[in-house]
């Protein structure tokens, strides 16, 4: 059988609860809602990152124009060239780990971006643009861009302590993806810079692209990219 409370222990337990909350401004019993209105966006002038933000777009149709070997070596620069002495590059990556390797997809081709080095080494003599998404327009640009997440390089790198937090959750897979998540978004300013278009595409077949790449197990594909100029309408 319960005990009642007496009138004098309820005036204790109610002094002891006033005394905690006088003791903390910041706990209410109901606080009210606040909605702060915002400015509009600055957008400044054609060059400023603002202004690159609000033309930052997906598209889907591309010329089969290709794009000039200077535009082509800015591009890959501004998604995760060195711009240190140090090595570091244009995308942060955790831990500096940089496991994120650019493939680059042409007419000719298959190739390597080599970041420090600043060139292609072409790895396959095929046009492999029919593999590099499952969408009709991807084999239309002269430009796909794969995003490979080499996880030797990460792995080893995860304090334990860190892991903890994520519980079941693959942490590597969570950050190669926000890798290669940091890289597109560089490419899609540097493309809106340029008036090129582009979109960032996930629909790919990995087993059958991995295989043609003749990448290890511990190298996963992570996302694509396809780059090209705007097709003309008429």
């Amino acid at each position: 059988m319960k005990k009642k409370m007496s009138r004098r222990e309820f005036l204790k337990a109610s002094a002891a609860v006033g005394a905690v909350l006088s003791m903390s401004p910041n706990v209410s019993l109901a606080q009210e809602a606040k909605t702060i209105q915002l400015s509009k966006p600055q957008i400044g002038s054609s060059n400023s990152l603002m202004h690159l933000l609000w033309k930052r777009m997906s598209a889907r149709q591309f010329s089969s124009e290709p794009l000039p070997v200077e535009v082509l070596s800015n591009l890959l620069w501004a998604g995760f060239g060195v711009n240190r002495p140090d090595g570091k590059r244009t995308a942060p990556s955790a831990m500096n780990c940089q496991d994120i390797d650019i493939f680059v997809i042409l007419p000719d081709g298959l190739y390597h971006y080599d970041a420090k080095a600043n060139q292609l080494n072409r790895i396959l003599a095929e046009d492999l643009r029919g593999l590099a998404g499952t969408q009709a327009y991807v084999k239309e640009a002269p430009v796909n861009l794969i995003y490979v997440s080499d996880h030797s390089k990460l792995g080893g790198k995860i304090p334990e302590q860190v892991k903890i937090f994520y519980g079941s959750t693959s942490l590597t897979d969570l950050l190669s993806g926000a890798h290669a998540g940091l890289i597109s978004e560089n490419i899609s300013l540097y493309c809106a810079s340029e008036g090129l278009s582009t979109v960032v595409r996930a629909l790919i077949d990995i087993p059958v692209l991995s295989k043609v790449m003749k990448l290890r197990p511990d190298q996963k594909i992570i996302l694509a990219q396809s780059v090209g100029y705007p097709k003309k309408t008429s």
